[in-house]
């Protein structure tokens, strides 16, 4: 038995949840609010750093630090100073990350858009281009920023080789480097085949109930295994329907649960 069964049923949800529409409330919506691929990925570096918590405070907290950064966050972070920077930050707090952990990850952002040209060409330059997925890229990534930041980021950046499922920077690859009605893209040189599915509490049991996971902890090793179940059905883009099912399992109730269900039934084996 093949997987066009299964792949019929996750298309005909992406098509009712993949949509505009559908994205409020989300810090994703932050990001568009920019045209220009260089401000995009500034924005969503803040945005997906930010994003854990209650959305409402996340919301507020994303939209406080954007304005910080003015009309163009790359201009900002391009020119800006550490000390700069660290003063627009001066009393920001989410949760439990500070003004002075945020100022510090954006002034290594502008640093290492200083060096490379862009985060694209820094990420780009470190993954690992024979490899099934972004892993490579992702470690490389992170201390880069690091290295340029001076000090950890373990609440904005936690780092893979500990076994972070990396979930929210995953989620930034996935906004820069697909292009649908909800991913604005902008990225050209990281193939969304080779994508990590960000790894949520709703993916995480779309995962468990359909066997492609028995970890009960939501860490790397998790996120690659789900990955690999959607590759099988979805090669080219295997983290496609990451927003329409995060968005069905937000609906609450047990409209998720009845769906794996559904789909389990329609997989081999």
């Amino acid at each position: 038995m093949g997987t066009d069964g299964a792949k019929e049923q996750l298309e005909a949800l992406y098509s009712k949840y993949n949509r505009r529409e559908h994205v409020h409330p989300d810090p994703l919506e932050m990001v568009y609010h920019y045209d220009g691929s260089a401000d995009r990925e500034v924005a969503g570096m803040v945005a997906a750093g930010l994003a854990y918590g209650r959305v409402n405070q996340i919301l507020a907290s994303v939209r406080s630090a954007l304005d910080r950064l003015g009309g163009s966050p790359a201009a900002c972070v391009d020119s800006a100073s550490a000390a700069d920077l660290a003063a627009r930050f001066e009393g920001f707090r989410h949760r439990f990350t500070g003004g002075d952990e945020l100022a510090a990850m954006l002034a290594a952002v502008g640093r290492l858009r200083r060096r490379y040209g862009s985060l694209e060409v820094c990420f780009a330059a470190g993954a690992d281009g024979d490899g099934e997925t972004v892993r490579g890229g992702l470690g490389f990534f992170v201390a880069e920023l690091v290295r340029a930041a001076g000090r950890p980021l373990l609440h904005l950046v936690p780092a893979p080789e500990r076994g972070s499922a990396c979930k929210r920077l995953n989620l930034f690859l996935r906004w820069m480097v697909r292009r649908d009605a909800v991913d604005p893209g902008g990225w050209t040189s990281v193939s969304p085949a080779r994508l990590i599915v960000p790894l949520d509490t709703h993916m995480h049991r779309v995962g468990l109930g359909l066997g492609w996971t028995g970890r009960r902890s939501a860490d790397l090793r998790a996120a690659l295994e789900i990955t690999a179940g959607f590759r099988a059905i979805c090669p080219t883009d295997p983290v496609r329907y990451d927003f329409a099912l995060t968005r069905l399992g937000m609906r609450g109730g047990d409209r998720l649960a009845r769906f794996v269900h559904r789909l389990a039934t329609a997989l081999p084996g």
